[in-house]
């Protein structure tokens, strides 16, 4: 529940009155951050990279597919993983390249190397420029922090303050560029109505972008577009595997869909995980029982294979994800 104020924000400190923006960054990014610990996003939550190796071989082939579509004098191919956890998609995509593939394989991440990962992988802290090949970036933009804001009972938007106990209380009148962001891509429902102010996130999928030369980015996140904004927003927690209320103190992820329709470009194409995977060859489709009698070995490998792409492609799971892909054209 949220009641108004009319001074400044106090800054800083745990305890007092914060943006979400600025208590979001701290919580997931700061000395005690969520997501620098050392059991990484995989020790809270599934994601597609951890529910199948499918899925590193979906991205595999997308990689595949991009670097035909590059330059003839593009000699090295790189694949850079935005947002990379401890590198698992990363490790995954290697395994799945045919040999010889001349790939430069880059994990873009905040938190440190993680023992023990493919000495092919370069560790680094933003994503390197200049470069050819495919941009993913696998819910990252959700994490991306952002600030919200809530339609007073005068119907004037106002930024959401909140402490490190999660409590919340308005703030100052939203103006400026997040203003005409909110006019643009989020309009107003009606008091009590929320929005997460997307435009860092606009921002940072820009500059993600600018780095390549050639090639194609892909973003991929939960998502809304303008049709259908959720009234009250959609940032929550995430805890051990289950979703709890957001509190900013470290202890949680803090995660809001992404409006991926704001963040794209001219020429970018936006759909499902599900269509997405099945234009790349993942299909939930069960073998044929004849496999079963000829090959049992190989039709329970199979059998196996199509409950994961199942998962991977469900209504209402992990199939309900969209894929911003964005084409850099040849320069």
């Amino acid at each position: 529940m949220t009641h108004e104020v009319t001074k400044e924000a106090e800054r800083a400190a745990d305890g007092e009155w914060v943006p979400w923006r600025e208590a979001t960054e701290r919580a997931l990014y700061g000395p005690r951050g969520f997501y620098l610990r050392p059991e990484g996003p995989a020790g809270h939550f599934r994601t597609s990279v951890h529910a199948s190796p499918l899925y590193a071989g979906a991205v595999a082939r997308l990689l595949e597919e991009t670097a035909r579509s590059l330059p003839a004098g593009v000699t090295e191919i790189a694949l850079v993983d935005v947002g990379a956890g401890r590198g698992e998609l990363l490790a995954g995509v290697l395994a799945a390249l045919p040999d010889g593939f001349p790939v430069r394989a880059y994990a873009v991440e905040r938190a440190a190397r993680p023992a023990g990962l493919d000495p092919r992988i370069e560790w680094c802290g933003r994503p390197p420029a200049g470069v050819s090949g495919l941009l993913f970036a696998n819910e990252w933009l959700d994490n991306v922090p952002v600030d919200v804001a809530e339609t007073d009972g005068e119907g004037v938007r106002r930024y959401v303050l909140v402490r490190a106990d999660g409590e919340e209380r308005l703030g100052n009148p939203v103006t400026g560029a997040d203003a005409e962001w909110l006019d643009r891509w989020w309009p107003p429902t009606g008091p009590g109505g929320r929005a997460e102010i997307g435009r860092p996130r606009d921002e940072a999928w820009a500059a993600a972008v600018a780095t390549l030369d050639a090639g194609l980015a892909v973003a991929v996140d939960y998502a809304h577009d303008a049709a259908a904004r959720p009234p009250f927003g959609t940032m929550t927690g995430f805890r051990g595997g289950r979703e709890v209320h957001p509190v900013p103190d470290g202890s949680c992820d803090i995660t809001a869909h992404v409006a991926l329709d704001a963040c794209a470009r001219p020429g970018a194409e936006l759909l499902s995980q599900r269509e997405a995977l099945h234009r790349l060859g993942v299909s939930g489709g069960r073998p044929p029982l004849a496999l079963a009698s000829s090959d049992p070995a190989a039709y329970v490998r199979a059998l196996s294979r199509a409950g994961e792409a199942a998962e991977l492609t469900a209504h209402g799971g992990l199939g309900d994800f969209t894929w911003l892909l964005q084409p850099i054209p040849r320069a």
